[in-house]
């Protein structure tokens, strides 16, 4: 069974302090990455340079760089599925273009863990 938050036409949001400031409609899927156009509204500009640093770090292959960008990304905003229940945790790259790819998880992403000193 297909899963109806992938059909194209489907729209996801993306949220700042329970304030939506991004709708993305979803235009096709390449899984795992779910791809769409965005639709910004008041309070999305404030993230925008984010994104903008975020695709730069990917150009230039700079990782470290990307994972901050992500880590702010998730600290900062919250993605709703079309149906509005919340997106446990996420990947998310929205471009200059106003285009976005995205990928989720059901579940939150796991804390790295660190082996304590003997």
């Amino acid at each position: 069974m297909a899963n109806p938050h992938l059909t194209a036409g489907s729209v996801w949001r993306l949220h700042h302090a329970e304030r939506e400031i991004a709708r993305l409609t979803v235009t096709g899927t390449d899984m795992p990455w779910t791809h769409a156009r965005v639709g910004t509204l008041p309070g999305f500009e404030e993230f925008r340079s984010v994104f903008a640093e975020q695709e730069l770090a990917v150009d230039e292959e700079d990782w470290d760089r990307l994972d901050t960008c992500d880590a702010r990304i998730r600290e900062a905003l919250t993605m709703t599925f079309p149906d509005g229940s919340p997106v446990a945790e996420f990947m998310l790259h929205i471009h200059a273009d106003n285009t976005a790819g995205w990928r989720w998880h059901d579940e939150p992403f796991a804390e790295p863990t660190t082996e304590p000193d003997h």
